[in-house]
């Protein structure tokens, strides 16, 4: 008798955390766009980036998207492989971007890369250089995380290469920027450069 109460009892975790869950979104729902701008998506740098982003022809949603994803937008951030600030980007990419000439490196020291407008810059060229060489966005994005050659690769499989990636942090950090950039979209509407 004991344990079919327990049973019955155990049954309603479930339906209580979806309960939890669906409040919680839809109280979410209900919270000011510019208060969910300013905690949980920001825009800073937004100049910077807009100025990047028409030099280099990219999208500066995708460069805000790489930015909250890589670095939660703190410019000093560094990982455990070595890769720092805002962009995460490795100090042998930064140099290769300065020795293919995709960067002035007299305007931008490729060694500076926790200085917020030199790693936009060069993330930004990296983006840019990723673009010339792939298909979609979302190859761009997982190249980004995984590498040119990992995503030439999983193009040799064909079709999309959301269904070829190999490294689970890769299938991750895709999803996780594009939701991103999705959100970028939708909360700044008017572009990055609006505060309103």
């Amino acid at each position: 008798m004991g344990d079919t109460r327990f049973l019955r009892w155990y049954r309603t975790i479930p339906i209580t955390l979806m309960a939890i869950v669906c409040a919680l979104t839809f109280g979410f729902s209900l919270v000011p766009d510019n208060l969910v701008r300013s905690i949980f998506y920001p825009v800073k740098y937004a100049d910077i980036i807009q100025e990047a982003s028409d030099r280099y022809g990219v999208d500066p949603y995708l460069v805000c998207a790489v930015i909250k994803c890589e670095s939660n937008w703190n410019p000093t951030v560094q990982s455990d492989a070595g890769a720092q600030g805002l962009m995460q980007l490795m100090p042998a990419t930064s140099q290769e971007l300065a020795t293919l000439g995709s960067v002035d490196s007299s305007t931008y020291d490729p060694t500076a890369l926790t200085d917020p407008t030199t790693n936009i810059e060069y993330g930004t060229a990296y983006l840019a250089y990723l673009q010339a060489n792939l298909n979609s966005t979302d190859e761009v994005i997982a190249a980004y995380n995984a590498g040119l050659g990992s995503v030439s690769s999983w193009q040799s499989s064909g079709g999309d290469i959301s269904n070829n990636i190999t490294y689970a942090e890769t299938a991750a950090y895709l999803v996780r920027v594009k939701d991103a950039y999705a959100k970028y979209q939708e909360l700044y509407p008017n572009g990055i450069t609006d505060s309103n």
